[in-house]
């Protein structure tokens, strides 16, 4: 390759939302960042909703910066958000109305709705999707048993990165991992699940054509193109890489071969194997584990963890109290712990809205007949280690449905910086733990750009440029005490408050 390629990602996560330069010479990208920007819910008066509009001019400033430092000069843009939240579009193509936030509690109940109109079994034998309140399919039905104006009028469905790639390129198709994500697609089928769909009253024919990672959606619009000043000759291809930000994180796992486990950690945490069909049968069922569509045709096999979003709104909640702090100083204070004081499931349902999360994890330990968590320090540290537990467990699941051993384990994502939560993984777990790259979304998100582009020939091939790009920090199991006892605290806890 004579001179690097440019190509400009744009990974929007639950909390911030990044634009990332990627300079790929053939054999090594090489990331610069060159736009952040503050995501969250806005409250209104009819639920929580994403500042979606807001992150449409974020994503048009981070172009803007790249035109004026760059000169213009990208071979590609592609983009990626988190999953199953969505917008609607009238038949006109305008946006009907600000979407909504997955914490948002109109979903409430909406588990046991969709159960009573299509049995449980029959969802998870469509569909191969994880049961969780905040999924698209449930957020549909809401606005179903609420009859919502909205849906009567709605012409297109299209997932959140779907609808900023329509922004960019006028074209409305939705990206196959992203499109898993909403537990209306059918993996054996490869399209929607419309049998289940029509079965919950949602109207199936707002889902749109649904396309591979990698594809060339369009060139950037000429008016969006102009408004940002970014004209390169030929025209700016946009690539929809793997829109779901877990996809695109999975893709630049660092791996050699495939018998590993993945966890992709950030303000959720997903763990699981990347598989070449999905498993779907009576026990990923009974387990609650999902399918999701990977890069490459592979299904990403695994299960969500509430993860470092607990840690988050404990910061948030004191940060009201007045007092502020890092998460460098909330892992010390929590190294001056002592251990296994409490052990929390981090996926017990009154974890999952916005709050005053420590009071709720000393109402869990108190519910659960532990000692309480008095100081700061001592609720990270039964936080960061409920996490690992619960690594532990859905591990253990993972090989028990697969039948074989899984090692190492990759963490990536922006989690890894959390050094205590990693050791506290490898401990748990038993097996040593490899964490990097932190930028793992966007790296996996340029990857699948450069194999749209025909730069990569193969996964294998873009696993070896990440090899090559990024250093990783391996962590060996350390002492095991406390650990096992502290596992059959959780087992005993999950069983007690399901």
């Amino acid at each position: 390759m004579t001179h690097p390629l440019n190509f400009l990602a744009f990974d929007l996560g639950a909390e911030s939302g990044r634009a990332i330069l990627g300079q790929f010479d053939g054999e090594r990208i090489q990331l610069s960042k060159v736009h952040r920007f503050l995501n969250g819910p806005v409250y209104l008066p009819d639920g929580m909703h994403w500042d979606v509009l807001r992150l449409w001019t974020e994503i048009k400033q981070g172009m803007g910066l790249i035109a004026r430092e760059h000169g213009g000069d990208l071979a590609s843009v592609g983009l990626d958000t988190w999953g199953v939240d969505f917008g609607l579009l009238d038949r006109d193509g305008a946006l009907i109305s600000n979407p909504y936030h997955y914490r948002d509690s109109r979903t409430d109940g909406m588990i046991e709705e969709a159960f009573r109109r299509v049995p449980r079994e029959e969802i998870f034998e469509q569909t191969g999707i994880q049961f969780m309140p905040i999924n698209s399919l449930y957020q549909l039905l809401s606005m179903v048993v609420s009859r919502s104006p909205a849906l009567d009028i709605a012409e297109t469905f299209l997932p959140m990165p779907d609808l900023f790639n329509y922004w960019l390129t006028g074209r409305k198709v939705s990206e196959f991992s992203i499109a898993t994500t909403t537990q209306c697609y059918d993996p054996r089928k490869k399209g929607w699940a419309n049998p289940m769909i029509e079965g919950l009253g949602i109207p199936s024919h707002i889902f749109p054509e649904i396309v591979p990672p990698g594809t060339v959606l369009d060139q950037l619009s000429p008016s969006v193109a102009e408004e940002v000043r970014l004209r390169p000759k030929g025209g700016l291809p946009v690539i929809a890489p793997a829109c779901h930000d877990t996809g695109s994180a999975v893709a630049a796992v660092p791996a050699e071969g495939s018998n590993f486990a993945w966890i992709s950690s950030g303000t959720w945490s997903i763990m699981g194997a990347e598989l070449p069909e999905p498993v779907i049968n009576e026990q990923s069922l009974s387990f609650n584990f999902t399918n999701e569509g990977g890069v490459c045709d592979t299904f990403r096999f695994s299960r969500n963890i509430m993860g470092l979003w607990l840690l988050q709104e404990c910061r948030r909640t004191w940060a009201r109290q007045g007092e502020d702090f890092s998460y460098d100083e909330l892992t010390q204070m929590a190294t001056q712990a002592g251990p296994f004081q409490a052990v929390i499931d981090p996926d017990y349902g009154e974890f999952l809205k916005p709050g005053d999360m420590p009071d709720r994890i000393r109402a869990f330990c108190q519910m659960t007949n532990q000692l309480v968590p008095q100081s700061k320090g001592a609720i990270i540290r039964c936080t960061l280690e409920g996490i690992a537990l619960k690594y532990r467990w859905v591990l253990e699941r993972v090989e028990e449905v697969l039948e074989r051993r899984l090692e190492p384990v990759y963490i990536v994502g922006g989690g890894t910086q959390n050094w205590l939560l990693s050791q506290f993984t490898a401990d748990a777990i038993g097996r040593p733990v490899i964490t990097g790259p932190i930028e793992a979304t966007a790296t996996g998100n340029i990857i699948m750009q450069a194999m749209g582009l025909g730069h990569i020939a193969s996964l294998e091939e873009g696993r070896q440029v990440v090899r090559n790009s990024f250093d990783v920090t391996t962590y060996e199991p350390g002492s095991q005490t406390g650990w096992d006892e502290g596992y059959a605290r959780l087992l005993a806890i999950m069983e007690q408050i399901s």
